[in-house]
């Protein structure tokens, strides 16, 4: 059985068959088929093809063993969420090590702070996803995150045109007020 057997399945079905099996095969053609996104957002946010090629194997890395531990439902946005917080940690941790305390001037340490707020956002958003209803977040994970139109949204998930849009209406309005609670809660 070589790879080219697997080419024909989604995401989704080379995702329940790894869970199933376990065969690191099909891992491998998934990920394969999101090799240049991950090379695409690495260097967006790293700037430095090696850097960036580094990172995809790290990551490719990281996937592996998460997968293990968790059950994913919508492969590449979960993949380019953890592609994004890695290149997000990778600038954090060279800044750090680059810039001393005292080096630090006033408009870095704003830069800092601001970076600090966006990460931290970032994550209470993530966790307010996961609390929206099912339609509300296959919704929001494909307008915003794989950047689908209503069209696309509603042929992919048998939703109709105003449900998509109401989805996605509540969905937007209820993360919003989910990551509002959070910050006043902290």
């Amino acid at each position: 059985m070589n790879d080219k057997e697997f080419q024909h399945l989604t995401d989704q079905q080379l995702l329940e068959s790894f869970y199933q099996t376990g065969n690191r095969r099909l891992l491998g053609v998934l990920l394969q088929r999101y090799t240049l996104l991950l090379l695409g957002v690495c260097m967006k946010y790293l700037k430095n093809e090696e850097a960036a090629k580094d990172a995809v194997q790290q990551i490719f890395l990281k996937v592996i063993g998460e997968l293990k531990r968790y059950k994913v439902q919508y492969f590449k946005s979960w993949l380019y969420m953890i592609a994004k917080n890695h290149c997000l940690m990778q600038l954090r941790n060279k800044n750090h090590n680059v810039v001393s305390n005292a080096e630090m001037s006033f408009s870095t340490e704003e830069e800092t702070a601001f970076q600090k707020q966006k990460e931290k956002l970032l994550s209470l958003l993530e966790v307010a996803l996961e609390q929206l209803s099912d339609e509300q977040r296959r919704c929001i994970t494909l307008f915003y995150l794989e950047k689908k139109s209503y069209q696309q949204i509603s042929e992919q998930t048998g939703f109709s045109l105003p449900q998509v849009k109401s989805f996605i209406q509540n969905g937007k309005r209820n993360l919003k007020l989910l990551v509002e609670k959070k910050l006043k809660q902290q």
